[in-house]
């Protein structure tokens, strides 16, 4: 947008104290355009760090994992455990099993083995569902009514139902939200775009100077309308309607209104884009606390920081997965972390 342009929709809005507000959404637009141009930028060099620096890192920890189920199923055959511990180590490994499938960081043939592991236990559990089910069959009515207690439904809703039902509840207004200034927007592009086209149309101009002029202009809109650049337009339209008719007369009540509504939901739209955008390279939820605490004002720099502050979380968890894979090499290690509870 041209400087002549700016100053001209400035000057206009300064003719009436009352018309701060939309000088302050004038603001606010031209730092989010700013603040969405420099994550574009800088989409690309942040997926690249955070793969060159997080991937290798979880390649290691995943790797570990994958032996760690490896030793702990060779244990069942191979120690004398107990039938209690024998249980605690199949519950790992399940636990292992389910975190390593459809895993990109295992190549082709331990992603075969675990595969091959999680369809065992996938048909123990539907074999023991069975049995179970048989069992209730044959319970008493008391002892049915009492395991359909509603307390436990009650309980059950207030804990993950109700977390669900939140997070579900918050998206569907986040969607709303978005489509609403959706729609606005191309409201008022449509209608802003036809203001100015049957102000400046270079038909209905005689003058060959003027008309050539006028085309020119048109252009621009034309432009500006099929990048739906909704500010630009709104600025252009002022413009040409000051030119149209030479004075700098304060915008009306009814003007105010449709440019503040406008405003506002460009201003949306350029909001959800910056999120959507800073989402995108979001992967562990430190850095979705972050994004959330900085409320739209997340500096790139803090990504960066944070991408690091991961890496050293995922080494010190690899550290500590490859000690224990240690104990549960021997027989005696195992033991110990079975008999302290670490497994």
């Amino acid at each position: 947008m041209s400087s002549e342009l700016k100053t001209t929709f400035q000057t206009v809005l300064e003719v009436s104290p009352q018309h701060q507000k939309l000088k302050r959404l004038i603001d606010e637009i031209e730092q989010q355009k700013l603040l969405l141009e420099e994550w574009k930028q800088a989409q690309a060099d942040i997926h690249s760090y955070s793969q060159k620096a997080l991937m290798p890192a979880y390649r290691s920890l995943y790797v570990t994992l994958f032996q760690q189920m490896q030793v702990l199923w060779n244990s069942l055959s191979v120690y004398g455990l107990s039938k209690l511990d024998k249980a605690q180590v199949e519950t790992k490994i399940q636990t292992l099993v389910k975190l390593l499938k459809n895993s990109k960081f295992l190549d082709q043939t331990q992603s075969k083995e675990v595969d091959s592991l999680f369809t065992y236990y996938e048909q123990a559990e539907e074999y023991a569902k069975n049995k179970k089910s048989k069992k209730k069959i044959q319970e008493l009515d008391g002892d049915l009514t009492q395991s359909l207690n509603p307390h436990d439904d009650v309980e059950k809703w207030n804990t993950d139902e109700y977390v669900q039902a939140r997070e579900q509840a918050k998206l569907k207004r986040q969607q709303e939200k978005q489509a609403k200034a959706s729609r606005l927007v191309n409201q008022s592009l449509k209608t802003v775009y036809l203001k100015i086209a049957a102000i400046i149309h270079p038909d209905r101009e005689l003058d060959e100077s003027k008309k050539v002029e006028k085309t020119e202009l048109l252009q621009r809109a034309n432009e500006a309308y099929e990048q739906e650049d909704l500010f630009f337009l709104l600025k252009f339209q002022l413009e040409v309607e000051q030119n149209k008719n030479g004075s700098n007369k304060g915008l009306s009540a009814e003007q105010v209104k449709f440019y503040q509504q406008s405003l506002e939901a460009q201003s949306q739209a350029l909001k959800m884009q910056i999120q959507e955008l800073i989402d995108s390279l979001v992967w562990s939820n430190k850095a979705k606390i972050l994004v959330k605490k900085s409320k739209g004002q997340l500096n790139i720099m803090d990504l960066y920081k944070q991408i690091d502050v991961d890496v050293s979380a995922v080494k010190q968890q690899f550290k500590a997965e490859k000690q224990r894979l240690s104990f549960m090499g021997k027989e005696s290690g195992l033991e110990m972390l079975l008999e302290k509870g670490v497994l």
